[in-house]
């Protein structure tokens, strides 16, 4: 089996580990990642602060085939992913031509001045290559294997249009998923377990949903793998287990069931 190319991102932002902002970039990138069969390894969320960014970056690329940043390219004082970025490749930075001229042909079109706070947005390491902004034109960056990106969750998501064709992709993970009604994920552990170890090559999960004994509840099973053969068959086996599970949970619920929701 060919190894997919591994990811991991870097969240920056005080306004996020405050709490004032709740974070969906994680959620859009996660799932951009497993379109294209790159497998996201790892996920860190990071202060504004410069020696921790310089750290954190180097650590992740190290490790990974691509990084993902977003956050801290904006035009004001604790924008510093630009500059910090350049410190951890050991390279200088200053305008680039083609970010200031998308900046201030943007500017012209609204109707306003670029002032020094906004020229600071056009600030790129030396050596990176730009990534295009369609909604508000200050662009991203690439660097190596770093992909540099605004934490604004509209604009990067944007952004990700122009960071597609870079990437390597890989095999995708296909996924099926049983709702087992109105029995608890202890039930189903025994034959979830049995079914895991002889699928070594597949990730079989039970997340738990409702929680409540007054309204619906249950266990969601999911079971992941890239082998679809594989996947097929331990479905199989599994629905097959869980005809025990669901008569046994009968006793404590008449309502027990179970259904593959997803394909």
């Amino acid at each position: 089996m060919t190894t997919n190319p591994t990811a991991a991102i870097m969240i920056i932002g005080d306004e996020i580990l405050s709490g004032r902002t709740i974070d969906t970039n994680v959620n859009t990138i996660a799932k951009f990642l497993g379109a294209l069969g790159i497998d996201l390894r790892e996920v860190r969320m990071v202060h504004d602060d410069e020696a921790q960014i310089i750290a954190t970056v180097n650590a992740l690329r190290d490790d990974c085939d691509y990084v993902f940043t977003t956050g801290g390219i904006g035009p004001t004082h604790d924008d510093i992913t630009a500059d910090c970025m350049a410190k951890a490749f050991g390279v200088a930075i200053s305008e680039h031509p083609a970010a200031l001229k998308a900046l201030t042909d943007r500017a012209l079109k609204m109707g306003w001045a670029l002032n020094d706070n906004s020229r600071r947005m056009a600030r790129i390491p030396h050596g990176a290559e730009l990534i295009a902004n369609p909604v508000s034109a200050a662009p991203g960056f690439q660097i190596g294997n770093v992909f540099v990106m605004a934490g604004v969750p509209k604009i990067m998501e944007a952004m990700l249009e122009d960071v597609a064709p870079r990437l390597r992709t890989g095999r995708t993970v296909k996924s099926r998923t049983i709702k087992l009604a109105y029995v608890g994920e202890s039930y189903a552990a025994d034959a979830l377990r049995e079914i895991n170890g002889r699928y070594p090559q597949l990730s079989l999960g039970s997340y738990p949903y409702g929680l409540s004994l007054n309204g619906e509840f249950g266990t969601q099973l999911v079971v992941r793998g890239q082998d679809v053969d594989a996947l097929d068959a331990a479905v199989n086996e599994l629905k097959e287990a869980l005809v025990s599970v669901v008569e046994s949970g009968k006793d404590r619920n008449p309502l027990a069931g179970f259904e593959e929701i997803t394909a």
